[in-house]
Protein backbone atom coordinates (compact mmCIF):
# COMPACT_ATOMS: atom_id res chain seq x y z
CA UNK A 1 0.00 0.00 0.00
CA UNK A 2 1.49 3.13 -1.20
CA UNK A 3 1.79 6.07 1.15
CA UNK A 4 1.10 10.34 0.61
CA UNK A 5 4.00 10.44 -0.70
CA UNK A 6 4.34 8.26 -3.35
CA UNK A 7 0.53 8.49 -4.53
CA UNK A 8 2.32 12.63 -5.11
CA UNK A 9 5.02 11.16 -7.16
CA UNK A 10 1.96 9.30 -8.97
CA UNK A 11 -0.22 12.01 -9.72
CA UNK A 12 3.23 14.35 -10.55
CA UNK A 13 4.38 11.59 -13.37
CA UNK A 14 4.17 12.92 -16.46
CA UNK A 15 4.64 8.91 -18.12
CA UNK A 16 1.35 8.06 -16.35
CA UNK A 17 -2.03 8.20 -18.22
CA UNK A 18 -3.91 11.40 -16.92
CA UNK A 19 -6.70 8.45 -15.22
CA UNK A 20 -4.07 6.82 -13.62
CA UNK A 21 -2.77 10.17 -11.98
CA UNK A 22 -6.61 11.17 -11.20
CA UNK A 23 -6.65 7.71 -9.49
CA UNK A 24 -3.71 8.47 -6.95
CA UNK A 25 -5.11 11.85 -6.46
CA UNK A 26 -8.29 9.68 -5.07
CA UNK A 27 -5.55 7.63 -2.79
CA UNK A 28 -4.05 10.62 -1.93
CA UNK A 29 -7.29 11.24 0.42
CA UNK A 30 -7.50 7.87 1.86
CA UNK A 31 -4.45 9.07 3.98
CA UNK A 32 -5.29 12.97 4.42
CA UNK A 33 -9.08 14.47 3.90
CA UNK A 34 -9.52 16.95 6.41
CA UNK A 35 -13.71 17.67 5.34
CA UNK A 36 -14.01 13.73 4.69
CA UNK A 37 -13.35 12.18 1.53
CA UNK A 38 -16.45 13.41 -0.55
CA UNK A 39 -16.15 16.58 0.41
CA UNK A 40 -12.73 16.73 0.31
CA UNK A 41 -12.73 15.64 -3.25
CA UNK A 42 -15.27 17.81 -4.54
CA UNK A 43 -13.53 21.34 -2.76
CA UNK A 44 -10.35 20.03 -4.52
CA UNK A 45 -11.68 19.72 -8.24
CA UNK A 46 -13.38 22.93 -7.77
CA UNK A 47 -10.29 24.87 -6.76
CA UNK A 48 -8.12 23.19 -9.39
CA UNK A 49 -11.09 24.65 -11.86
CA UNK A 50 -12.09 20.35 -13.48
CA UNK A 51 -15.37 18.22 -12.60
CA UNK A 52 -15.27 15.38 -9.97
CA UNK A 53 -16.54 13.09 -12.58
CA UNK A 54 -14.06 13.91 -15.74
CA UNK A 55 -12.55 10.80 -15.85
CA UNK A 56 -9.59 12.03 -17.76
CA UNK A 57 -8.55 16.07 -16.37
CA UNK A 58 -6.04 18.07 -17.70
CA UNK A 59 -2.68 16.98 -15.66
CA UNK A 60 -2.03 20.16 -14.88
CA UNK A 61 -4.89 20.89 -12.94
CA UNK A 62 -4.26 17.66 -11.15
CA UNK A 63 -1.11 19.06 -9.27
CA UNK A 64 -2.85 22.51 -8.58
CA UNK A 65 -5.27 19.86 -6.77
CA UNK A 66 -2.17 18.01 -5.15
CA UNK A 67 0.00 21.09 -4.02
CA UNK A 68 -3.32 22.64 -2.37
CA UNK A 69 -3.89 19.49 -0.69
CA UNK A 70 0.28 19.03 0.14
CA UNK A 71 -0.04 22.55 1.92
CA UNK A 72 -2.83 21.52 4.09
CA UNK A 73 -1.00 18.20 4.76
CA UNK A 74 2.18 20.37 5.85
CA UNK A 75 -0.21 22.88 7.96
CA UNK A 76 -1.48 20.04 9.50
CA UNK A 77 1.38 17.54 9.99
CA UNK A 78 3.40 20.57 11.70
CA UNK A 79 0.49 20.99 14.36
CA UNK A 80 0.65 16.93 14.76
CA UNK A 81 4.71 17.68 15.58
CA UNK A 82 3.64 20.32 17.77
CA UNK A 83 1.56 18.16 19.84
CA UNK A 84 3.44 15.54 19.85
CA UNK A 85 6.43 18.02 21.27
CA UNK A 86 4.11 19.40 23.60
CA UNK A 87 3.56 16.06 25.09
CA UNK A 88 6.54 14.86 25.47
CA UNK A 89 7.56 17.56 28.02
CA UNK A 90 4.00 17.44 30.03
CA UNK A 91 5.43 13.33 30.23
CA UNK A 92 9.10 14.59 31.34
CA UNK A 93 7.40 17.00 33.88
CA UNK A 94 5.33 14.36 35.42
CA UNK A 95 1.89 15.09 33.34
CA UNK A 96 1.24 11.50 32.09
CA UNK A 97 -2.81 11.73 31.92
CA UNK A 98 -3.70 13.84 28.54
CA UNK A 99 -5.12 16.90 29.21
CA UNK A 100 -8.42 18.54 28.17
CA UNK A 101 -6.44 20.10 25.07
CA UNK A 102 -5.29 16.59 23.68
CA UNK A 103 -9.49 15.80 23.36
CA UNK A 104 -9.99 17.42 20.11
CA UNK A 105 -6.54 16.15 18.52
CA UNK A 106 -7.16 12.42 19.90
CA UNK A 107 -10.31 12.23 18.01
CA UNK A 108 -8.67 13.96 15.08
CA UNK A 109 -5.53 12.25 14.86
CA UNK A 110 -4.49 11.13 10.81
CA UNK A 111 -5.99 14.30 9.35
CA UNK A 112 -9.15 12.77 8.68
CA UNK A 113 -12.93 14.13 8.70
CA UNK A 114 -11.81 17.52 10.61
CA UNK A 115 -14.19 19.28 9.64
CA UNK A 116 -17.87 18.19 8.38
CA UNK A 117 -19.62 20.00 5.66
CA UNK A 118 -21.86 19.20 3.14
CA UNK A 119 -19.53 17.36 0.14
CA UNK A 120 -21.74 19.60 -2.22
CA UNK A 121 -20.55 22.66 -0.74
CA UNK A 122 -17.47 22.53 1.27
CA UNK A 123 -15.75 25.86 2.34
CA UNK A 124 -14.50 27.71 -0.46
CA UNK A 125 -10.97 29.01 0.77
CA UNK A 126 -7.76 27.30 0.25
CA UNK A 127 -7.63 23.99 2.91
CA UNK A 128 -4.30 24.98 4.49
CA UNK A 129 -6.06 28.20 5.41
CA UNK A 130 -9.13 26.51 6.68
CA UNK A 131 -7.07 24.33 8.74
CA UNK A 132 -4.84 26.89 10.00
CA UNK A 133 -8.20 28.59 11.47
CA UNK A 134 -9.72 25.96 12.87
CA UNK A 135 -6.79 24.96 14.70
CA UNK A 136 -6.39 28.08 16.53
CA UNK A 137 -10.04 28.27 17.28
CA UNK A 138 -9.99 24.35 18.80
CA UNK A 139 -6.94 25.17 20.57
CA UNK A 140 -8.65 27.84 22.10
CA UNK A 141 -12.14 26.04 22.75
CA UNK A 142 -9.57 23.23 24.32
CA UNK A 143 -7.49 25.18 26.80
CA UNK A 144 -9.18 25.42 30.29
CA UNK A 145 -10.56 28.57 31.23
CA UNK A 146 -8.13 30.48 33.82
CA UNK A 147 -10.87 32.04 35.78
CA UNK A 148 -10.07 32.73 39.55
CA UNK A 149 -12.03 31.81 41.81
CA UNK A 150 -14.65 29.58 39.82
CA UNK A 151 -14.00 26.49 38.07
CA UNK A 152 -16.83 24.46 36.52
CA UNK A 153 -17.07 21.01 36.52
CA UNK A 154 -19.68 18.34 35.80
CA UNK A 155 -22.81 20.41 36.75
CA UNK A 156 -21.34 22.18 39.81
CA UNK A 157 -19.83 24.83 40.73
CA UNK A 158 -16.95 24.46 42.85
CA UNK A 159 -15.03 27.22 44.91
CA UNK A 160 -11.15 27.45 44.15
CA UNK A 161 -9.36 29.80 46.49
CA UNK A 162 -6.26 30.87 45.48
CA UNK A 163 -2.95 29.97 48.32
CA UNK A 164 -0.37 33.04 49.03
CA UNK A 165 2.17 31.30 46.47
CA UNK A 166 0.10 31.30 43.60
CA UNK A 167 -0.69 27.41 43.80
CA UNK A 168 -4.53 27.07 43.36
CA UNK A 169 -6.65 24.53 45.48
CA UNK A 170 -9.86 23.01 44.53
CA UNK A 171 -12.01 22.71 47.22
CA UNK A 172 -14.02 19.37 47.10
CA UNK A 173 -17.38 19.58 46.30
CA UNK A 174 -20.46 18.86 48.87
CA UNK A 175 -22.16 15.36 47.65
CA UNK A 176 -25.72 15.56 48.98
CA UNK A 177 -26.02 12.44 51.32
CA UNK A 178 -22.33 13.10 53.48
CA UNK A 179 -21.31 14.71 55.38
CA UNK A 180 -19.53 18.47 55.57
CA UNK A 181 -16.54 18.09 53.13
CA UNK A 182 -13.67 21.61 52.46
CA UNK A 183 -15.99 23.96 50.06
CA UNK A 184 -19.42 23.86 48.40
CA UNK A 185 -21.11 23.29 45.67
CA UNK A 186 -24.79 24.21 44.21
CA UNK A 187 -26.39 23.34 40.88
CA UNK A 188 -25.93 24.70 37.50
CA UNK A 189 -28.89 26.82 36.85
CA UNK A 190 -30.41 24.69 33.92
CA UNK A 191 -29.66 25.90 30.47
CA UNK A 192 -33.11 24.90 28.60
Amino acid sequence: MAGFRALARQVRDPDRDPSQRRQALRKCLERFAPYGHRATWQHLCRNAGFHPDDREPDPALLVAALEELEEARAVWLAYESEVAARRKREKREGIRQPTALDEWHRRTWGGRSLLHCDPAQPPTPRLAEVLRRMISVMDVRATPPQRRGLRLETGTRTEVRTEPAGRREARTPRRQGTGPRLGFSTPLPSQG
